[in-house]
């Protein structure tokens, strides 16, 4: 018996951390805090980027699907993590918690690839400046970033389908704050070995693949840095690359130690405070790397800011 045939129309309970209800209040700030800086910094990158002709390139295009993304994935969860913790009662109908795997897996996958996309733009902006126009033209950064969205919302309609297919067994409670595969999968009563076999190889072609090819553009990109004469010039070059690098850090990192690392109780809390972190944190952190590390953002800012102060007079 499936999970779907089981209780299509049951409920989930999401423990989080309602062992430690002292938790709670601290928790719902950061959440709250977080999801309004989330929301107001990735909105502010997208219409800088969309309504700035001087950001009408490659890089902006990308950093838009970013922002993008951010606002999606943290929208499939935050509202109902909130909620829950305000209520007794923490649950999350079949129906919501399917569409919260399909959404958040989805868009994490994307995620992963675009990064490695974006690496590429600045490796041939750096490497290859005088063919970057010809390389990296309009047609071909539509075609990579539709590539990156189809790519991840594939990935999860096929595991969001192999773990939502596996027995519970009238399991409900999901010891986790949302509806995440590793999660979901501890509810089966019958052997998930294969199910974490494939999530293992898909973790490694979404997570190890690119962030091994990000480190090797980043290698050719250092070296291609260090020849530049122009002290400003390396500067710049490193204050652009160095916000996609941490960002690449703070992403692929947290995502990879709940992804790659092997099932254990001990880490149990550890793996919640992580999911958080690359759920919630890092895509609240992004704009404010890529505008904090960025003249061209700040000063398109600007320029938002005084032309709507001017239509305003």
């Amino acid at each position: 018996m499936t999970l779907a045939n089981e209780s299509i129309s049951g409920e989930f309970i999401l423990l989080g951390f309602s062992d430690r209800p002292w938790l709670e209040l601290p928790l719902f700030m950061v959440f709250l805090v977080s999801y309004i800086l989330t929301i107001f910094g990735n909105m502010t990158i997208i219409l800088v980027s969309c309504l700035d002709s001087k950001l009408h390139t490659p890089m902006y295009f990308f950093l838009t699907n970013l922002s993008l993304l951010d606002l999606c994935y943290t929208t499939s969860t935050v509202p109902q993590m909130l909620v829950n913790i305000c209520s007794s009662r923490k649950v999350i109908s079949y129906g919501g918690c399917v569409v919260q795997l399909f959404i958040f897996l989805a868009l994490g996958s994307t995620e992963c690839l675009l990064l490695g996309i974006m690496s590429f733009d600045r490796f041939i902006a750096i490497c290859q400046p005088l063919h970057y126009s010809v390389i990296m033209h309009q047609r071909r950064c539509l075609q990579l970033a539709a590539a990156c969205w189809i790519s991840g919302f594939s990935n999860s309609v096929l595991q969001s389908t192999w773990t939502l297919e596996m027995p519970r067994c009238g399991h409900k409670k999901v010891d986790h704050f949302f509806c995440e595969v590793p999660a979901l999968l501890k509810l089966s009563c019958v052997d998930t070995t294969a199910n974490e076999a494939e999530l293992f190889f898909i973790s490694v072609l979404f997570l190890l693949i690119p962030v091994t090819l990000i480190l090797i553009s980043y290698a050719f990109i250092v070296q291609a840095v260090l020849r530049i004469r122009s002290a400003e010039g390396r500067r710049k070059a490193f204050g652009t690359c160095g916000s996609h690098l941490i960002v690449v850090v703070l992403f692929y990192g947290t995502a990879i130690y709940m992804y790659l690392q092997p099932p254990s109780p001990a880490s149990k809390d550890r793996g919640k405070m992580v999911s958080l972190f690359y759920g919630i944190i890092t895509p609240m952190l992004n704009p404010l790397i890529y505008t904090l590390r960025n003249k061209e953002v700040k000063g398109a800012f600007k320029r938002l800011v005084t032309r709507v102060f001017l239509i305003k007079k």
